[in-house]
């Protein structure tokens, strides 16, 4: 037995005492599971300490002075003022008897097509909490971008660290300490994860996500992409690709194509933090509503249920080993390889890459939905969506069953479909899947394996999603193009330099540098170079958007070329050889050269640039202060 599996299989015997499994767990996902509690075993201890100690307090408004009531309430209703404070003296009927108090965080605005269904949610949230004697106060709104929005601009060099204002907005938020539970308004890519953040530093607190569903099919995300490749060709023009966008971006509710912002959704369903089944039901679809009510009336149980469990026992290890299975097993967004380490940082839990690299040898994909696909997430949804999957990966051995969620009936009760009948919210089997094309059994799956890879080498360490890339790509191997910025790579495509066989390196990219910003725009020339038949790569420690498919990309290249890491050593020329079957990522050169060489340093006026203007001022402590990638890119440890 190699040293590797015996340290393994003491960690496994450790977890087994501590925390009894079903014995049909997969051997690998108890592996995983096991060695992350014991690695957070500390962590986690003072984490849990902090819970248990807000826990113990007297409940909401009851823990606070009568002038720090009065101001949180006096805005209230009357009859919400009574129900909330338990002033007697006002005259409404039980007013003694004070009822819970729900603080709303909403991440609502109205560029956002994701997140402006939520204007009308909070009013809705009141009257469904006043019917079973209790209160709903709208506690903060956090900042909300679109990555759509700000995509290839100055602004998106806001966007990963917008996560962390967020997390504080939250904190912000429930800080005014007068709530007995929380409702997070939120969908997409860095909102879900921030609102998670924020809330799991007030642990103590049920806490439910609310959702509010994708937007209806549109131009189909494949077409919409042929079109972005001939606008990158000068094939069409700014009027026709503004046609495509808009006909496949038209209305209310998350983009369609399974990104970050649908992946959060599935994400939070298998970690059992919604409604069951929530995810992707439209905006317009009248089972909306009913689900948004649903989500007041569980966290209001979770109130007046003895010995309820909190936001912060409810994530643990188990969940989220959950929540990173779900994500291999859908092909989900690389973000989350960086988003979803430090939601378990935040609950005092440590993970990285070897743990999701680990579980992808043994998850197998079970959907194709864009860019993993044609189907869009209204198909992914009518095949069978999260539901569907979770049961597969439930009955495979795949995830944990014996996790505690929002439901006292389990994380089983998210392997169902809702239903409103009659004014009545019921659940049914989802049964088998409506097109195979789309979702397949765990038996069946469309690859053994799951969506990510690790690479490493003497470039670092990162990530590929191969998912969406051809087989014929997971191996590529030739001469590097540097580039030190998106910009630079876009106009030596328009020159006609690039058509060769090419690694282009992009570098200064990472949380340190500029914020990490996400490189969507260097996807369609990259893919019109693959199309012309060029073994074509990226190799960055930036981002890709979570929409980024069929190029081969190694992303998140850690230790950045900032910190001094070895993208700053790279030259034009160099031979790179990206290894997705391996699992490698080199530059094919004589050790002894390639040491002997001075890193470069990132140029001064991209230092400037990157520190002024569209407020980038105001996050220079956050970039500064910036863990790795592989370290969740944390501003706050």
């Amino acid at each position: 037995m190699s040293s590797y599996h015996s340290v393994c299989n003491k960690v496994t015997r450790y977890f087994l005492n501590k925390l009894p499994l079903p014995m049909t767990l997969n051997a690998t996902v108890a592996k995983v599971t096991a060695r992350i509690a014991l690695r957070s075993q500390t962590s986690r201890e003072a984490y849990l300490k902090q819970v248990d100690e807000a826990a113990g307090r007297k409940p909401g408004a009851d823990r606070l002075g009568c002038a720090n009531v009065a101001h949180a309430f006096a805005a209230m209703p009357v009859a919400d003022k009574a129900r909330a404070s338990g002033l007697s003296a006002i005259p409404v009927v039980n007013a003694s008897e004070r009822g819970p108090n729900i603080g709303v965080v909403t991440a609502y605005n109205d560029v956002l097509s994701a997140h402006a269904p939520f204007q009308h949610y909070p009013d809705l949230v009141k009257d469904e909490a006043r019917k079973w004697g209790a209160t709903a106060q709208v506690a903060g709104g956090v900042p909300a971008m679109c990555d759509g929005v700000t995509q290839g601009t100055p602004g998106m060099e806001l966007s990963l660290f917008s996560r962390d204002v967020i997390a504080m907005s939250t904190a912000v938020s429930l800080s005014h300490d007068v709530f007995d539970a929380a409702l997070m308004l939120g969908v997409c890519d860095k909102i879900v994860p921030g609102l998670l953040i924020g809330a799991l530093q007030f642990g103590h607190l049920p806490t439910v996500f609310v959702p509010a569903g994708p937007m209806g099919s549109g131009l189909s995300n494949n077409e919409k992409s042929k079109v972005r490749e001939q606008a990158a060709q000068g094939w069409v023009g700014r009027q026709e690709l503004l046609q495509a966008e808009s006909a496949a971006y038209h209305g209310e509710g998350t983009c369609t194509f399974y990104g970050t912002a649908n992946s959060n959704q599935m994400l939070l369903e298998a970690m059992g933090l919604h409604v069951p089944g929530t995810a992707f039901v439209n905006p317009g679809d009248g089972l909306r509503n009913e689900l948004t009510r649903e989500s007041v009336r569980t966290v209001l149980q979770l109130v007046k249920a003895k010995n309820f469990t909190p936001l912060g026992r409810l994530v643990d290890e188990r969940c989220i080993v959950n929540a990173m299975v779900a994500l291999l097993a859908t092909g989900g967004s690389t973000n989350h390889l960086i988003h979803w380490v430090a939601v378990a940082r935040a609950a005092g839990l440590i993970i990285d890459w070897d743990d999701f690299s680990a579980l992808s040898d043994v998850v197998p994909l079970l959907t194709r939905v864009y860019p993993n696909g044609s189907a869009d997430v209204n198909q992914f949804q009518a095949a069978g969506g999260p539901g569907y999957v979770i049961r597969e990966l439930l009955d495979a051995g795949l995830m944990h069953a014996d996790v505690l969620t929002v439901r006292a009936d389990g994380i089983r009760a998210f392997t169902q479909k809702p239903v409103a009948a009659e004014g009545q919210l019921t659940w049914k089997d989802i049964g088998a899947s409506k097109d195979d094309t789309v979702v397949r059994p765990a038996s069946s799956p469309f690859s053994v394996t799951g969506g990510l890879r690790l690479l490493q080498g003497n470039l670092g360490r990162s990530v590929i999603k191969v998912s969406a890339v051809p087989e014929t790509c997971h191996v590529i191997e030739a001469p590097a193009q540097v580039f030190n910025s998106q910009e630079e790579l876009l106009a030596a495509f328009k020159t006609g330099s690039m058509n060769k066989d090419v690694v282009c390196v992009v570098r200064w990219q990472g949380p340190q540098a500029n914020g990490m910003p996400e490189l969507h725009k260097l996807t369609p020339p990259l893919a019109v170079l693959q199309g012309q038949g060029f073994k074509v790569a990226l190799v960055t420690d930036g981002r890709m958007s979570g929409a980024s498919g069929k190029v081969p990309a190694a992303i998140h290249v850690s230790p950045e070329a900032a910190s001094g890491g070895p993208l700053a050593r790279v030259l034009d020329g160099d031979i790179i050889r990206m290894d997705a079957v391996a699992g490698t990522l080199q530059v094919l050169i004589d050790p002894e050269i390639w040491h002997a060489r001075t890193p470069s340093t990132m140029p001064l006026e991209l230092q400037t640039a990157n520190s002024r203007g569209m407020g980038r001022e105001l996050f220079n402590n956050l970039r500064k202060h910036a863990l790795k990638a592989e370290e969740g890119a944390c501003t706050w440890l």
